[in-house]
């Protein structure tokens, strides 16, 4: 999993399977892209305008659970 954050264009993405290409794309909310393979498995997510979405657009927290 790949997160990245471009602050020039202000989006925030979430990959889940890198190399896996994008069949399909789907604005499910405004502002928020989900990418799916040719499986309609969901392999990344796209935040517009993540700057007033997320409270910290530099900051990542990852953990498990037990």
């Amino acid at each position: 999993m790949k997160v990245s954050y471009d602050q020039r264009t202000d989006t925030l993405t979430v990959v889940l399977k890198e190399k896996a290409k994008v069949a399909e794309s789907d604005e499910d909310k405004p502002g928020v892209i989900l990418d799916y393979d040719k499986h309609g498995n969901l392999i990344s997510l796209e935040i517009l305008d993540a700057s007033k979405r997320v409270s910290e657009t530099r900051k990542i927290e990852f953990q498990l659970a037990e």
